[in-house]
C-alpha cells in the first residue's frame, strides 16, 4: 500500500522556476550551446521526470538547479529568489554513490552535518536516516563491504541526513541490476512521500519516469529544449502493464523518436 503525501509537504519542499535558460560551455575556445531557452515550473512537493538522448544537458539542468552553475542565459529560482550557490536544502545525487572508501556507512552519511558544524545538535538524524534506508544494521561497515544497491542507499542516506527540500536525482539507478533497480524506485517513492521534498530526476528510462514521476518532460537533442510535457495522473503504487502507462510509455518513446514497437 503506497504511504500518503506528508501532510508538511509544502514545508518540506521547495519551489523550482527555470525561466529562458540558455547555458553554454567553453571548450578550448569553441563554444557549445547545451541549453537553449528551456523555461520549467515545478511546484512545491512535486516530482518531475527528465527524458532526452544523452548529452542533451540534462545533467546541466541539475547542476544549475544545484548552484553548481549559474545560466548563461535566464533564471534558475529556489521559491522565487535566484540561486547562485550550492546549499543544503538543495541535495544532488549522481549515479556513482562517490561513498569515501577509507570512511565506515555512519561517517559517509555524517559529512553533510559535520560541513555545516551541525554534527553535535544533529547527530541523532544519522540513525533516523539510516534506518528509513534500511541500513541501521550497517552503519560500521565499510564501502567495500556493500552491495551497489546498499551503496546508493547509503548515498541517499548522506543526502537526507540533511532534510534537503529539494532531491536532484542524476541516474541515480543506472548501475543497478534491474531486480535491485525495482526496489530502489519503490524506496525512492516511498522516501519521497513520508519527507515531502521536491525531486527531480534524470532517467534513461521510460518506465522509471512513468512509475515515479508527477510529470515528465521530453529534452530535445543538444542544446536541449522542451519538445513535451506528459503529466501521470494514476496513483501510486502504479503497474507497469497498466493501459494507460502503456499508452503514455508509447506517446514518449515517439516523442524521443523511437518506433512504438519497442
Amino acid at each position: 500500500m503506497a504511504l500518503a503525501p506528508a501532510e508538511n509537504a509544502v514545508a518540506n519542499s521547495i519551489a523550482l522556476d527555470i525561466e529562458g535558460v540558455t547555458h553554454h560551455y567553453d571548450l578550448d575556445g569553441r563554444n557549445l550551446q547545451v541549453l537553449d531557452d528551456v523555461s520549467l515550473v515545478i511546484e512545491p512537493g512535486e516530482f518531475v521526470a527528465l527524458l532526452g538522448p544523452s548529452g542533451c544537458g540534462k545533467s546541466t539542468l541539475l547542476r544549475l538547479a544545484a548552484g553548481l552553475e549559474t545560466p548563461t542565459v535566464g533564471n534558475v529560482l529556489e521559491d522565487g529568489l535566484p540561486i547562485a550557490a550550492p546549499n543544503p536544502d538543495r541535495i544532488l545525487v549522481f549515479q556513482d554513490a562517490t561513498l569515501f572508501p577509507w570512511r565506515t556507512v555512519r561517517d559517509n552519511v555524517a559529512i553533510g552535518l559535520e560541513a555545516r558544524g551541525l554534527i553535535r545538535e544533529r547527530e541523532y538524524r544519522i540513525d533516523e536516516v539510516l534506518k528509513l534506508v534500511k541500513l541501521e544494521g550497517f552503519a560500521d561497515v565499510y564501502p567495500h563491504q556493500l552491495s551497489g544497491g546498499m551503496a546508493q542507499r547509503a548515498a541517499l542516506a548522506r543526502a537526507l541526513v540533511n532534510d534537503p527540500k529539494l532531491l536532484l536525482l542524476d541516474e541515480p539507478f543506472g548501475k543497478l541490476d534491474s531486480l535491485t533497480r525495482l526496489r530502489m524506485q519503490n524506496e525512492l517513492l516511498d522516501l519521497w512521500k513520508s519527507a515531502g521534498f521536491t525531486a527531480l530526476l534524470v532517467t534513461h528510462d521510460v518506465e522509471e519516469a512513468l512509475l515515479l514521476a508527477d510529470r515528465v518532460i521530453v529534452l530535445s537533442d543538444r542544446p536541449a529544449s522542451i519538445v513535451a510535457e506528459v503529466r501521470v495522473d494514476q496513483p501510486h503504487p502504479r503497474l507497469r502493464d497498466d493501459a494507460r502507462l502503456v499508452a503514455l510509455r508509447r506517446e514518449l518513446l515517439e516523442k524521443l523518436g523511437i518506433s512504438h514497437d519497442v
